[in-house]
């Protein structure tokens, strides 16, 4: 009787893993069935594009057909709950995946950090909704306003989501012309915050040739309708900024549907504790991504990036075959091979493993990024649909 393998999610760490898999297994070895809320990968690093134009949706947006392979069994459903015990992946609608080995890969959710009025007041960036949603807020706060009083924008977190995002709010106001003031607030005191201060330096020009005004050094406490209030104590009033729209970027935590798994987690982050291997506290299940805190040894894992998940994902599906087969289980290691950043129709790279430079924009940063997202599209689906979203990237 074949082994029942399950993978969970559509991101890149799923939808690499799955390629992965299906790469690596035989024919007859293992039946694979692979589980996620939505029918498509979507590039998730390239979804800001769609902030300023929807259409982009049909490029960064792949059918789970295009990807795996026929004899996988694709089950569209948002998972509820993992039952370790029976080795079973229950969906909202009542469906019942049984597993042997079991593949977690179901991303991370936006973290609000317990700031008063955050969650009720932004929007956030996760998926192609929260895309057209910012889309559409702009297009109704921009015909409301005037250049005497604009629109205001705030963007929370100067992170690569915060930058990138701000870049094409930036886009559409230019190619609008729309009447829209952009500030992108960041509460630790540089953009881009802990990497180097070459590349802070970069991208922090860039957004201020965008016109985008930039506030370090003060965190948002608390925020209502009208209003984002930065910083303040017992000794001082908070700065109050007035938003029509309020993008909050901020950081990551665990996803609903692994709370209450039987999973040793970290107890902040509710993201799952995962080996070098993958393995996590139960050895029939596995996570990566997003999901897991990956073992880098040295108490450090590994980063929550794209980069990082689509490394993973790779030795994560000859894992998995291998643990159908009992053999040895590989362990990963990540390797940082550069940083590349979109500021609009701009972008920035840094420390990029093969060039020389350490820090650098222009055409060959714009082309760096455009291949980076073709070449991941390439890898998952074909040459022709990375090559039809080349100009969108």
């Amino acid at each position: 009787m074949s082994t029942n393998v399950v993978v969970i999610g559509s991101g890149y760490a799923g939808a690499g893993a799955v390629k992965a898999f299906e790469d690596e297994i035989e024919p007859g070895e293992a039946n694979l069935t692979w589980v996620s809320e939505h029918d498509y990968h979507l590039v998730l690093h390239e979804v800001h594009r769609c902030i300023r134009d929807p259409g982009v949706e049909s490029k960064v947006a792949i059918p789970v057909d295009e990807i795996k392979d026929d004899d996988t069994a694709f089950v569209k459903g948002r998972v509820t709950d993992v039952d370790t015990d029976e080795q079973t992946v229950l969906t909202e609608d009542g469906e019942e995946v049984p597993y042997d080995y079991l593949l977690v890969a179901v991303g991370s959710a936006t973290a609000f950090y317990g700031i008063e009025g955050l969650r009720e007041h932004s929007l956030t960036l996760k998926g192609l909704d929260d895309a057209r949603e910012i889309h559409r807020e702009l297009a109704d706060a921009a015909e409301d306003a005037t250049e005497m009083e604009p629109a205001r924008v705030l963007v929370g977190g100067a992170g690569l989501s915060g930058i990138q995002s701000a870049g094409e709010i930036a886009e559409y106001r230019d190619d609008s012309r729309a009447p829209i003031d952009i500030t992108l607030v960041e509460g630790l005191e540089e953009v881009f915050p802990g990497n180097d201060p070459e590349v802070q330096g970069a991208l922090r020009k860039r957004l201020l040739e965008k016109d985008i005004e930039i506030l370090t050094g003060d965190f948002i406490s608390k925020v209502d309708e009208e209003t984002v209030y930065l910083g303040g104590g017992e000794d001082e009033e908070p700065e109050e900024l007035e938003y029509d729209i309020l993008l909050w970027t901020g950081g990551i935590t665990g996803q609903e549907e692994i709370a209450e798994v039987d999973l040793e987690k970290d107890e902040r982050s509710n993201r799952v504790f995962a080996e070098s291997t993958f393995e996590t506290s139960d050895d029939r299940v596995f996570a990566i991504g997003d999901t897991a805190l990956v073992d880098q040894g040295e108490d450090e894992v590994a980063p929550p990036t794209a980069q990082a998940a689509w490394q993973a994902a790779e030795v994560a599906g000859e894992n998995l075959a291998r643990a159908v087969r009992g053999a040895p289980l590989r362990s990963w290691r990540h390797e940082d091979k550069g940083t590349v950043i979109s500021v609009g129709e701009k972008a920035v790279a840094h420390d990029v493993q093969g060039v020389p430079m350490n820090t650098f924009g222009g055409p060959g940063a714009k082309l760096l990024k455009k291949g980076i997202a073709t070449r991941w599209i390439v890898s998952v689906s074909s040459l022709s649909r990375g090559l039809s979203a080349w100009n969108d990237m």
